[in-house]
């Protein structure tokens, strides 16, 4: 399971003598990295630094020893924290164990923005399931496919840009999942072929047993997964059982809707092309526009995100 995105500063007197980002899974934390780095360039300073880190130290010993113990170690006098760490093994015992040792502690500094820089993890642990986004491309006319296509051939609604653009996205995410009509309709291979990085886990919806074991996404380039539930909420349930953190949605029609229509979401990402059906396979409909959506130009094509500020 990936590690939380964590930063870390040492400052005394305004001016950073150390920084540290959390490493790889398995390396040190954020906090590690850090104060190693002012122990060896500057220690007569290290008693005098405030340390702020964008999320509570950890307090239990993992894959690296607690963060906690080494805060408390160095001498450090105060600590500013941007948010609490909702894993059941931390929870405010880190913050716990960094004042019983007199450790002057703040807590919820630029928090919005920390859980921002954190939340599939966030997700992740306080929802039991991974953080969900949907993405979709629709036509002018709000069509996501035609009504008749060539299958031996492609039909793209958006641009190359906006095409390689998803490619980035699915290497910034544990999984991807579509239902069987799509593998059925399309054949998608749901790799990163066309953008440097890894390739998430393939998520299959196929009650049925309908796709043959020839398809695409049972081939060697990702690892696949086949559910034969339906319901958002038991998916949910099976990926964080198996600890993704987050997932894209890429189709069909009726997948993303039910996953609209139960509010198993958390963001969308919907493009609009130039092009027009006329006719075809409707795009997803939200029930209610969400709260909080931005708006983006790529090359033409226009990228709006959706924010589900019910959830």
């Amino acid at each position: 399971m990936p590690n939380p995105s964590v930063g870390a500063l040492l400052l005394v007197n305004d001016i950073i003598i150390a920084e540290g980002y959390t490493s790889a899974y398995g390396g040190p934390h954020a906090e590690v990295n850090a104060i190693t780095y002012a122990q060896t360039h500057s220690p007569e300073l290290l008693q005098k630094a405030t340390l702020y880190v964008t999320l509570e130290p950890c307090s239990h010993h993992g894959k690296t020893p607690p963060c906690a113990d080494l805060v408390v170690a160095s001498g450090i006098k105060k600590v500013v924290i941007g948010t609490t760490d909702p894993h059941a093994k931390v929870a405010g015992n880190g913050i716990k164990k960094l004042m019983e040792a007199g450790i002057d502690v703040t807590v919820g500094v630029l928090e919005s923005q920390c859980y921002e820089a954190n939340k599939r993890f966030f997700t992740y642990h306080e929802k039991k399931r991974p953080y969900i986004l949907l993405k979709w491309a629709e036509t002018l006319d709000g069509y996501i496919a035609p009504a008749h296509r060539d299958k031996k051939a492609p039909v793209w609604i958006t641009n190359l840009y906006a095409r390689q653009l998803v490619h980035k996205w699915r290497s910034e995410e544990q999984a991807i999942l579509v239902g069987a009509n799509t593998v059925l309709a399309d054949n998608p291979s749901l790799t990163t072929r066309d953008w440097e990085g890894k390739s998430p886990l393939r998520v299959v919806l196929d009650k049925s047993d309908t796709i043959p074991k020839d398809a695409q996404v049972f081939n060697e380039q990702a690892a696949t997964i086949v559910i034969k539930s339906q319901d958002p909420e038991e998916i949910g349930s099976i990926l964080y059982k198996k600890e993704v953190q987050s997932i894209i949605i890429e189709g069909g029609a009726k997948t993303l809707q039910r996953f609209i229509d139960t509010g198993n979401w958390d963001e969308a990402r919907v493009f609009t092309g130039k092009t027009t059906f006329g006719n075809g396979t409707k795009a997803p409909v939200f029930p209610k526009q969400p709260t909080s959506s931005i708006t983006q130009d790529i090359k033409g094509d226009i990228l709006t995100t959706y924010k589900n500020k019910t959830t």
